[in-house]
């Protein structure tokens, strides 16, 4: 049973102790080793998660923050728990992605620098969350506390009420202190691909389209990308080609930038769309050129634009005219203008 009485809301300043009492498990305490996720379940189905600046940095996270947002509002970036090795999207971060579906309402604090009299954390309580259900979470890499290169999960949580949410310029994610292109390695055939509760994954996606509950409402979510870029994957080892990506951290920003697919045998930079329209072929041909700045052996890289069927005259005069490789999947799977000439 509770303790005591403690109300969710804007301002309110407590501990992970006091919380636990209050909702449900009364012999908690502050613990060092104590996971960012904690549930409450019955009977309040509560799920806490805790952003602490200073132990993430510890751990080797650098992601968490307020984003600039989109349309649809602002977003705070929450890594993942797992502060060794690869994260999964299983246990506790599973817990957290599929939140709403478990009946959890989540609520999100910030760790301040500062502790009680009794030597625990202050914890401030931002608001109520919800993971974004159109893209619920990014893939990042950094280094662990044993300097090993791994992959973290980054959530992308939203203010259930921007009005009732604690949202300070300091929160905010902090920019890159320099520019980094970090390589990011392909899984081995013997590893296992990370199966994501629910069938949600990244923008490589082994179905045809999903259904994604957004603030509008339903939403069907093409996944022609994803798709895409897992036949044209298997279509590079079956040419024997080598391949992988990059994160690219810049000096000054708070987002990484991600291409699609670098192959390595090739000297080659490609991005995907799912549609082979005249503004998706734009757009990457303004990501490849702005990606193409930070990568070595940029007067040899050649760049190529991924589409699932042929466009357009001009839009292939477009690309011709920017020195762009223009690669499609045909009817029959196979791809047209690869190997590049």
């Amino acid at each position: 049973m509770p303790s005591d009485h403690l109300e969710l809301v804007v301002p309110l300043d407590t501990t992970r102790a006091k919380l636990a009492a209050v909702f449900g498990k009364e012999d908690a305490s502050e613990r060092a080793s104590q996971p960012g996720i904690v549930t409450m379940r019955e009977p309040h189905k509560k799920l806490f998660v805790f952003s602490d600046p200073h132990k993430s940095k510890e751990n080797g996270y650098n992601f968490d923050g307020w984003t600039e947002g989109d349309e649809h509002g602002p977003v705070f970036d929450y890594t993942g728990t797992g502060p060794n090795g690869h994260q999964v999207l299983s246990g506790l971060n599973g817990t957290l992605l599929n939140h709403q579906e478990q009946g959890l309402e989540l609520h999100l604090f910030i760790s301040e620098r500062g502790k009680t009299s009794g030597g625990a954390k202050n914890q401030r309580y931002v608001g109520q969350m919800v993971v974004d259900a159109e893209h619920p979470y990014t893939e990042r890499w950094d280094y662990d506390k044993r300097n090993t290169l791994r992959k973290v999960y980054v959530f992308r949580l939203r203010p259930v009420d921007v009005d009732l949410t604690d949202i300070r310029p300091g929160d905010a994610v902090q920019p890159a202190q320099q520019t980094v292109v970090l390589p990011i390695p392909v899984p081995k055939p013997e590893e296992p691909v990370e199966p994501a509760a629910r069938s949600r994954r990244t923008e490589r996606h082994r179905t045809g389209r999903t259904v994604a509950t957004v603030a509008v409402g339903e939403r069907i979510v093409n996944r022609r990308e994803g798709i895409l870029f897992t036949a044209f994957e298997e279509h590079l080892k079956a040419a024997r080609h080598t391949f992988n990506t990059f994160q690219i951290s810049v000096k000054g920003e708070t987002t990484r930038l991600t291409p699609d697919l670098y192959d390595e045998t090739d000297h080659a930079l490609y991005e995907g769309k799912g549609l082979a329209t005249r503004s998706n072929v734009r757009m990457a041909i303004g990501q490849l050129l702005d990606y193409r700045r930070h990568i070595d052996n940029a007067d040899t890289l050649r760049l190529a634009v991924l589409l699932p069927s042929k466009p357009t005259p001009d839009v292939q005069a477009l690309l011709q005219a920017e020195g762009i490789h223009l690669v499609f999947q045909n009817e029959d799977g196979s791809f047209t203008g690869f190997p590049l000439s």
